[in-house]
């Protein structure tokens, strides 16, 4: 048998090699699991399994390079396990890798420490132990991202908050325990707006209005200098009504709504 050769000029085949694993970061993690680890290695490429002592972790995220693999660890029984890479090359050599029991958690700040009402601001809690966390703001789940390798930095976004704003506990709970925020979280209440004006835009005194817009929470009406009565506000503060005060006659007067984050121009109203 002849060994084939490769004609001069040609560039050598590269050659094949199963994945190999390198080190495991962080090398520790709660037995609770849910805490993101990176591997890293060479020809990790299209990784199809890691398994933490034989259970299978959640892959998250792969270098193109072949190089990481990011997951999220399995639930697992204090003590060190061997973690394994597979991809169509192979299963890579095993790296330790150690479950020990949650601490206690800490979370010592949360950054945004305040944003509006709707929810939906992303934050970032700063601390310890923040593996596998829930967080709630004033009662409400917060949606947990996860968090870095390290436990120490937990992203989410917030939940929606008091309709009237106002600071509510943040509460984080893990295996390990419960712990608060110092200094919680500010629901902030946005200045109100209106769409349209108000209706009717003609009356008499004693009749109903409405005014239709947002965050009109806790709102009071003026008819120019009178405020109205009997004024209410629906859940989602975006309908005022309330009961047209005295004036007199053919007159105009400037209709605005006020709350605690500022007032609006609601338009104008003449009596009849």
């Amino acid at each position: 048998m002849t060994t084939p050769t490769l004609q001069p000029g040609l560039p050598a085949l590269p050659l094949a090699i199963g994945p190999v694993l390198l080190g495991v970061v962080p090398a520790t993690g709660p037995t609770t699991g849910g805490n993101t680890v990176q591997l890293v290695g060479l020809g990790l490429g299209g990784a199809t399994s890691v398994l933490f002592g034989g259970t299978s972790a959640t892959i998250v995220g792969q270098d193109p390079l072949g190089l990481t693999v990011t997951v999220l660890a399995p639930a697992h029984a204090a003590g060190s396990v061997q973690v394994t890479v597979t991809n169509a090359a192979g299963t890579s050599n095993p790296a330790s890798y150690t479950y020990v029991t949650a601490g206690a958690p800490v979370a010592a700040a949360i950054s945004p420490n305040s944003g509006p009402t709707a929810g939906g601001t992303p934050f970032a809690l700063i601390g310890s132990n923040l593996q596998g966390a829930t967080v709630t703001f004033g009662g409400n789940a917060a949606t947990v991202l996860g968090t870095d390798p390290t436990g120490s930095v937990l992203f989410g976004v917030t939940p929606a908050g008091l309709p009237a704003g106002g600071n509510v506990p943040v509460v984080v709970t893990t295996a390990g325990g419960t712990t608060t925020v110092p200094g919680g979280y500010t629901y902030l209440l946005l200045p109100p707006t209106v769409t349209g004006t108000v209706t009717p835009a003609t009356g008499s005194a004693g009749g109903t209005f409405t005014i239709v817009g947002t965050n009109l929470f806790g709102a009071s009406v003026l008819f120019g200098a009178t405020p109205a009565t009997g004024v209410t506000v629906n859940v989602s503060g975006t309908t005022v009504t309330g009961t047209i005060p005295p004036g007199t006659s053919g007159t105009t007067v400037q209709v605005t709504v006020q709350t605690a984050a500022g007032s609006v121009n609601a338009g104008s109203f003449t009596y009849l």
